[in-house]
């Protein structure tokens, strides 16, 4: 959990700064069932990343019985940086650990987590496809990951049956749980932390400190330890100078360079400034 105060007020209302993502969903059967399991709980924000099938379709509306306004109010997407640009904080659902088993939670945990962000933070729950999950770039813009404890022998869960075992943990814990305020700062979003991130690997690897053939392999670490860390947008402010600062000293150094491997360079270039004049 990110540094934070603590007030005992009750939190309902964070429901509607929940959004929940399906990234590519396959059934409108799934979309409908999502739905209905959303009005369940008092969730609203449906949000739709290149759908693979009409969301509006009969069979989605027969599933979601009598949320079918949800269905209606959905916001559809291409990609999924698109439909967390507005999110600060991003739980994505996956049953593949790697290296970052750390950074799993279970959906009570995870419940806890968001309820405890409370409603000045916008949080998201990303669900994938139902036949291979999230990506890994998919998961690059999480910042937490969920993974349900399943069987080993029989471990992959239908899609709406996901979301609603989330939903209800959720629903308990915002009903019992505490909110959470941040006093003056305000948690970064997606498009900013991604923006910082594009910054990072590109200093980084200049410097020779990512490899340049996977430069994410360890970039993949750092997402990870800031999204525990949970950065505020004056955090990523300062790590915004960290990479410019890095940027122009690696700039100084390579002009440096070229002037060693060709010292008439800047005589050259004097030269020709002086006949501009």
């Amino acid at each position: 959990m990110p540094d934070s105060i603590v007030d005992q007020a009750p939190c309902c209302a964070d429901r509607h700064h929940i959004a929940i993502v399906l990234v590519e969903p396959q059934g409108p059967l799934n979309i409908g069932s999502v739905c209905r399991a959303m009005a369940n709980f008092g969730f609203t924000d449906l949000r739709l990343v290149n759908p693979q099938t009409d969301h509006l379709s009969e069979d989605a509306r027969k599933m979601a019985v009598k949320a079918g306004a949800l269905l209606e109010s959905a916001r559809v997407y291409d990609t999924l940086s698109e439909a967390l640009s507005d999110r600060q904080y991003s739980l994505g659902t996956t049953r593949r650990f790697g290296r970052y088993r750390d950074d799993f939670l279970s959906p009570d945990g995870a419940a806890n987590y968001l309820a405890d962000l409370g409603s000045s933070v916008a949080s998201a729950l990303v669900f994938g496809r139902e036949d291979r999950g999230l990506l890994t770039e998919e998961l690059d813009l999480c910042q937490r990951f969920i993974t349900i404890p399943t069987s080993d022998e029989f471990p992959s869960m239908n899609l709406a049956q996901a979301v609603s075992l989330c939903l209800y943990e959720l629903s308990k814990s915002i009903t019992a749980g505490q909110k959470t305020s941040y006093g003056e700062g305000v948690l970064a979003n997606t498009a900013e932390l991604e923006n910082m991130f594009s910054r990072m690997r590109t200093a980084l690897t200049n410097i020779e400190y990512l490899d340049v053939s996977n430069p994410d392999h360890i970039l993949r670490t750092y997402r990870r330890i800031f999204g525990r860390a949970g950065l505020m947008e004056r955090d990523v402010r300062v790590m915004q100078g960290l990479w410019r600062r890095i940027g122009w000293l690696y700039k100084q150094l390579d002009d440096k360079q070229l002037k060693a491997v060709d010292p008439d360079k800047e005589q050259d270039h004097d030269c020709g400034r002086g006949e501009d004049n």
